[in-house]
């Protein structure tokens, strides 16, 4: 049977707490009678550790009792966070507003004084079932709402990562490279710090396309990728710019320190062996890096543009090595 809405009695556990067994008996009586699971506790720390060992749906608990009274069970009950709501009676044989409002003030859900009316006793456990069950409902829609937000924040972190990655090769792609660009510009203008960009691309990257296959030349990118994220520091920013390009951010970089970066790099993809089985490729990457402050570079635009002209140079002086941008004809 139901009783206005709370939960089926047969699943409905009181915790009764009094150090008189007359009282408890005659309590336990009356609530079983209703359908109501009656589990009993002779005093405040023993209705601590069945509260702990199974938490009931409602206690109804004596005021006065050695060891520990009812406003201190009330107390530690409300304050342990680990415990769902349980709503509390007190039951005292004081009508006083002064303890009324200890009980309440201690976290008592309602107050009985004794002695008890019983039709008064079973409407005051329905309403509190009642709101013990609506108190339920909420935490769950608590629950379910932070676990749903929790998800959407998991996806929109997993959105964000493949808005800005490369799908290939997992670099940043172009566009947040270009934002990226920006940002570290401007920063390296404010602090007065040095950047540079080495922008490094494959040499006849094509050929091995034509010759293997895309899927070998996919293998070569993904492997070159990686072989660029190792060899770059933690505060590094390195994307693909596209095809078999690749560039480099690198905050706190001169030109020279910058061209030891693209060589190291250089010098890593010429000894390296792509494999695509049963395809066995050498590979060799050259590259162009610029600086800022330089002279004539006063935009992130104009840093790209420079190493991407000391990219072509490398490229027309015979591939596999980096040029600087500060080592162009029209600089020396």
């Amino acid at each position: 049977m139901t009783h206005g809405g709370a939960p089926k009695a047969e699943e409905t556990r009181i915790l009764v707490v009094d150090d008189h067994p007359d009282n408890v008996e005659i309590i336990d009586a009356r609530l079983s009678s209703r359908g109501y699971v009656i589990e009993t506790a002779s005093n405040g720390q023993e209705a601590l550790a069945k509260v702990h060992a199974k938490p009931p749906h409602l206690i109804l608990c004596d005021v006065m009792m050695p060891v520990m009274d009812g406003y201190e069970v009330s107390r530690r009950v409300k304050n342990d966070g680990s415990l769902p709501y349980i709503p509390i009676i007190l039951v005292t044989a004081r009508d006083s507003t002064q303890d009324k409002v200890e009980g309440l003030e201690a976290g008592a859900d309602d107050y009985l004084t004794k002695p008890i009316n019983f039709p008064e006793l079973e409407a005051r456990v329905r309403s509190m079932l009642r709101i013990k069950r609506l108190q339920d409902e909420l935490d769950l829609k608590n629950r379910e709402l932070e676990r749903a937000n929790q998800e959407l924040e998991v996806a929109n972190r997993k959105l964000r990562k493949l808005s800005i990655t490369d799908g290939l090769t997992e670099l940043f792609n172009h566009r947040h490279v270009h934002e990226l660009l920006h940002e570290e510009f401007e920063r390296s203008r404010r602090s007065g710090e040095p950047m540079a960009v080495a922008m490094i691309d494959l040499d006849r990257f094509k050929a091995v396309n034509d010759t293997y296959g895309h899927p070998t030349g996919d293998v070569i990118l993904y492997e070159t990728a990686c072989i660029i994220r190792e060899t770059a520091r933690e505060i590094d920013m390195v994307g693909r710019y596209g095809g078999e390009e690749f560039i480099a951010i690198l905050p706190n970089t001169d030109e020279e320190e910058a061209a030891k970066f693209a060589e190291r790099v250089r010098r890593s993809v010429e000894g390296y062996v792509f494999r695509d089985d049963p395809n066995e490729v050498r590979m060799t990457a050259s590259s162009g890096v610029a600086s800022f402050p330089q002279i004539g570079i006063d935009s992130p635009e104009t840093l790209l543009k420079r190493a991407d002209e000391a990219l072509y140079l490398a490229k027309e002086s015979g591939r596999n090595r980096v040029t600087r941008a500060s080592e162009m004809p029209t600089h020396a």
